[in-house]
């Protein structure tokens, strides 16, 4: 039996990975969460150390999965300490836990470790972060280096699958203001025409996760640093006009050029798949496939958005 425990189950990137695993024949997955537990997942805080190594202890997993975080960059900039407690703190005392057990740590994290000026990024591209998110990633997955030898991060971009609410993804997030353009004295949707977005749909990142954890199940594991993304440069406006044509909304949309986020954000931070890509690791699903079958599963009629 090959057990895996999965933290932060009940995210966006969390759902899809329990999904993904489900279905693997002698594969046991232990799911925790912390803000949305269900039935099927064990209640943790990561912020608690004692919780987290009792927890670790307990259920002896063969692989950790780091898919809890704080992600929101404006959140991270006016509250760092809780930026670090859950992007830093939470992953070496997690790290250390599975060290001690001998097991697999995988951590994700993010694009916005780089500045966004020199793309396409490599695994070994020296990290330049512009934001308190992109900064305490960083601190992450040094974190993780210094804990366990037998860890892997995998650094992601802007990530979108199925949702609970339009909010929980940068991608859906849109979808109120659009449908709100289409109303009557409805305003017109300002959207970021500037920074350059690579959207990568969670169940091709489950896919990609799930590959990596049949090679560790082979006594293969993968170290260090690797990276996925889709492969579509989008700015969020580009973003917002194939919602508007998947949800068949006749959108008012205007396009902003120049940076208008208070929290700064990187201008293109593309990363190359290639050690993933080199191993036969991956998959691709194309944005407009994957948005449909996004918005399919979640309600909204009539032009209204239904939270």
């Amino acid at each position: 039996m090959f057990k895996i425990a999965v933290i932060g189950a009940s995210g966006l990137l969390g759902r899809a990975l329990i999904e993904e695993l489900a279905s693997q024949a002698g594969w046991h997955v232990i799911a925790t969460a912390f803000s949305r537990p269900g039935p099927n997942t064990v209640a943790l805080d990561i912020r608690d150390a004692r919780a987290v190594a009792d927890f670790v202890e307990r259920e002896a997993p063969d692989a950790l999965v780091i898919a809890a975080a704080e992600r929101r960059p404006d959140v991270c900039e006016h509250d760092p300490a809780l930026a670090r407690a859950l992007n830093v703190d939470a992953v070496r005392t997690l790290a250390a836990a599975a060290d001690r057990r001998g097991a697999w740590t995988l951590s994700i994290s993010t694009d916005y470790v780089f500045d966004g000026t020199h793309p396409p990024y490599q695994h070994d591209s020296t990290p330049a972060p512009l934001n308190a998110y992109g900064r305490s990633k960083l601190e992450g997955e040094r974190a993780l280096a210094e804990t366990t030898g037998l860890g892997c991060v995998l650094r992601l971009p802007l990530l979108y699958g199925p949702i609970v609410s339009w909010a929980e993804s940068a991608v859906t997030s849109l979808v109120p203001a659009i449908a709100a353009s289409t109303l009557p004295n409805g305003k017109v949707a300002v959207m970021d025409a500037w920074a350059i977005r690579y959207p990568t749909f969670t169940p091709d990142v489950a896919f990609v996760i799930r590959q990596m954890l049949e090679r560790h199940a082979r006594g293969e594991a993968i170290r260090g640093v690797v990276q996925w993304s889709g492969d579509e440069p989008m700015t969020k406006y580009e973003i917002a006009v194939r919602l508007a044509q998947t949800l068949q909304l006749d959108a008012h949309l205007t396009a902003q050029r120049t940076p208008a986020d208070a929290t700064p954000r990187p201008h293109n931070c593309h990363l190359a798949s290639n050690r993933l890509d080199a191993l036969g690791i991956g998959r691709r699903t194309a944005f407009d496939i994957a948005i449909r079958q996004v918005l399919a599963r979640f309600p909204w009629r009539d032009g209204t958005v239904q939270a």
